[in-house]
Order: structure tokens, then C-alpha cells, then sequence
């Protein structure tokens, strides 16, 4: 008896809907369907560009862009369909998997569309609500319930707001059940929507269906500005799409130095300074030349310490230049073996061109030249006489006698 269990029978309300009952399991009375096998199901939006459920089409043929009505948590609801009937797998469906009830009919269209009139008058009268009591809390939407059973206003406030007295106000006035939700600055922002600092709807409003986790590390990782008003979105936040290229950026930064590594470059060695993840690029300070920087592509260095220096680190030795310390047709050999399918044009050798004898004409002295070079006293220096040879006469232009005057000496050689 010590070792018996005694096992005490279920009664039939107590009978779970499955073998293995789990926290999920609510007591929908159909058997979830084992990890890993497909479960037909169809994508619905309760709103157009609101976040996709699943949903089991029951047996019904849809195709995007059908009005239904399915069962919900909070009762019938209406919503649009953005796909076909389609399988996934069964772990990435959360059970329990709620039925499409049916189709939707002209009736239910104009249900749903004297509700959302309905929602507006709410909306005007919650506010108008708010006002009278001074509450500190900011109205952002109505929504009635497709059956008109309830209906929910959504709120933000900076702490904890006492609406007690505003539920009984608004009960009294609409006649129906009434429930107040408190929800961030980003939910906000994808309910009401808006136009962002590019331009363009907010993603959250167009297509994100849930809010991805951004950090200030990601606006780090990308160089971009860290002053909160050009990162941040309208909703006070960082904008989500930060998330968009962090992926990317990680990638590329496997392939580049960190900042104050120690390489070197075709120019010598140094330390990096600037980095270009989306060049592929690095900015070098010169160890033997602080005051100059340059910029090589990274596959033209060589790292010799990744990264700041740290106490533990090992001496550099200051012989150890892998690049630098080759001759430029060394490296320009190893260039080409590493890329044999592109042709490199060697430059040919200049030939030496044959110097012509030419003799050295004396400059011709000016009047300036030659009362610098006068003799101290101030009187002037004669001018040497030319005398023609006795049988010939002086030439009569002066332009023939300057062309076939004989070279002389200039004044102060003699």
C-alpha cells in the first residue's frame, strides 16, 4: 500500500480535452495536433494593416482578401483575410487554434460599419470625459466589439491613473460594458499612425506586426549620429528601422579591424583611426608620421594587433612590416598571382633620348644689369668701340649688326 498511488476518478468536467493537457490547453475540447506535423491554417487581420493570426479555415475555401467572421477570446469578431489556406507547422501555431466561423455577409458589412460610427461618438465622449475629471492620461482610440457587447478605449499615461469614476460615466452614458487598457508610446504610434521624419507611414502602421527590440549600440554599429531627436521616431523611441540593415552591418564588420588596431600598409605601419564598413575601407595613422593619414582598402593591410592595445599584450617587434618592408614590384608580383584573371599593363621602359651639344648663349645684359655692375664713384663703364676691318663698311641695319656682333665678355670677368 506504502507504494500504491491511489488514483481518485475525473468527473466529466474535469476530463481534459487531450492526453497531455498543457497551459495552453484551455479547455477547447479538440486535441492539439503533435510538434512538427503541418496544421492548415489561414492569415486574418482584424484590421487592415494590423498584426496576422493564425486561424483554422474549418473545412472553407478562402483566398485573400475575404471578410469572415471568427471566434475569438472576446466573442465573434469580423476580419479580412491576406491569404489562401496554407500549412505551417504545428509549433509556430498557438494553441488553441481558433475556427472561421463563415463568410461574411452585406448584414455584418453594415454592422461593421455603423460600429466604427458608433466608435467616434465614444471616442468624442470619453474626451470630453477625461476634460471634466482632469485626468492625466491621453485618449488614442475606441473600438466597439462586432456584437456590440462591449466596448474598449485605449490609453497612455506617464504612471498609474484612477479612472474608476470615468467607467461609471461612461457606463451610465453608453449603456454597455466598458474596459479601459493602458498601452505604450510605440503601440500608440501604430494605432493612430502618422508621417515619419522620412516621409513616409510609420512601419509600424503599414506592415510591422510586432515591435523588434532596438538598441543605441545598433545606431553605433552603423556610424550613425547618436543625438537622440535624428534617431529617434515620432513616438519618442528609437526608430525600428535601425533593425533593418543591423544584420548587414554585422556582417561586414567580421571582415574589418577594430578601431586603434595596429596594421600595416603599402605607406608603413599605424594605427587605425576611421573605419568605412560599407567601403571596406580604413583610415591610417603613420607610426613613423602621426601628422599623416591614408586610406587603404582592407584587403591591402595587414593586421598586425586587432583592436586597442591592452597590458597583457605582447611587444611588437619594430622589424615585423609584412607589406611595407617588400619592394613595390614584390608586391606588385604577389598582386598579380592572386588575381590571374586580371591583366595588368606593365608600363615599358622609357629610352633614354640622345642629349643634343648645345652651347651656353650668355644672357644679354639689360641697362639695370649694367649699372648694377658700375664701378663705386658712379662714372660709367665705356663701352667697347667695335671697329669694322679696314676695306669694310659698318652695316647699315642695327637689327644685322646686333645678329653678327661678336660675343664679349661680361663686364666685371675681364
Amino acid at each position: 500500500m506504502d507504494n500504491e498511488k491511489l488514483v481518485t476518478p475525473l468527473s466529466p468536467e474535469e476530463v481534459p480535452c487531450c492526453e497531455n493537457p498543457c497551459d495552453s490547453c484551455a479547455g477547447c475540447g479538440q486535441k492539439p495536433a503533435p510538434t512538427g506535423e503541418p496544421v492548415t491554417v489561414v492569415d486574418v487581420q482584424f484590421q487592415e494593416g494590423g498584426k496576422t493570426y493564425y486561424f483554422d479555415p474549418n473545412g472553407l475555401d478562402l483566398k485573400a482578401g475575404d471578410h469572415v467572421i471568427m471566434d475569438t477570446s472576446r466573442g465573434a469578431e469580423y476580419g479580412i483575410c491576406c491569404s489562401r489556406s496554407h500549412e505551417v507547422s504545428s509549433s509556430d501555431v498557438v494553441q488553441p487554434l481558433r475556427k472561421v466561423l463563415r463568410l461574411a455577409t452585406e448584414q455584418d458589412k453594415k454592422t461593421k460599419e455603423q460600429n466604427r460610427q458608433k466608435e467616434k461618438d465614444a471616442f468624442h465622449l470619453c474626451q470630453q470625459k477625461i476634460q471634466e475629471q482632469n485626468l492625466d492620461m491621453q485618449l488614442c482610440s475606441a473600438e466597439y466589439a462586432f456584437d456590440g457587447s462591449k466596448i474598449l478605449f485605449f490609453f497612455t499615461a506617464e504612471g498609474r491613473v484612477d479612472f474608476r469614476e470615468l467607467v461609471k460615466n461612461l457606463a451610465s452614458a453608453l449603456h454597455t460594458r466598458i474596459e479601459l487598457r493602458q498601452i505604450g508610446v510605440r503601440d500608440k504610434a501604430k494605432m493612430v499612425g502618422g508621417l515619419g521624419i522620412c516621409g513616409k507611414p510609420f512601419c509600424c502602421k503599414e506592415f510591422l506586426d510586432d515591435f523588434q527590440p532596438v538598441s543605441i549600440k545598433m545606431a553605433k554599429t552603423q556610424n550613425l549620429s547618436l543625438n537622440p531627436t535624428k534617431i529617434s521616431g515620432t513616438c519618442g523611441r528609437l526608430m525600428c528601422c535601425l533593425k533593418y540593415e543591423q544584420e548587414a552591418y554585422e556582417d561586414l564588420m567580421k571582415t574589418v579591424p577594430k578601431q586603434d588596431s595596429f596594421v600595416d600598409t603599402p605607406d608603413g605601419r599605424g594605427t587605425v583611426t576611421d573605419v568605412n564598413l560599407l567601403r571596406q575601407s580604413v583610415r591610417v595613422r603613420l607610426e613613423k608620421n602621426p601628422d599623416v593619414f591614408v586610406n587603404h582598402k582592407v584587403e591591402d593591410i595587414y593586421v598586425i594587433r586587432n583592436g586597442k592595445a591592452k597590458k597583457t599584450d605582447p611587444p611588437i617587434d619594430e622589424n615585423f612590416a609584412p607589406i611595407s618592408s617588400k619592394p613595390a614590384s614584390v608586391r606588385r608580383t604577389e598582386e598579380e598571382e592572386a588575381m590571374p584573371d586580371v591583366v595588368f599593363h606593365k608600363e615599358k621602359p622609357v629610352e633614354p633620348v640622345a642629349e643634343e651639344v648645345v652651347e651656353a648663349q650668355p644672357k644679354k645684359e639689360g641697362r639695370n644689369h649694367r649699372r648694377r655692375n658700375r664701378p663705386h664713384g658712379g662714372e660709367k663703364s665705356p663701352a667697347p668701340q667695335e671697329t669694322a676691318p679696314a676695306g669694310e663698311e659698318k652695316p647699315a641695319h642695327k637689327s644685322n649688326h646686333r645678329r653678327h656682333r661678336p660675343h664679349r665678355r661680361p663686364h666685371g670677368n675681364q
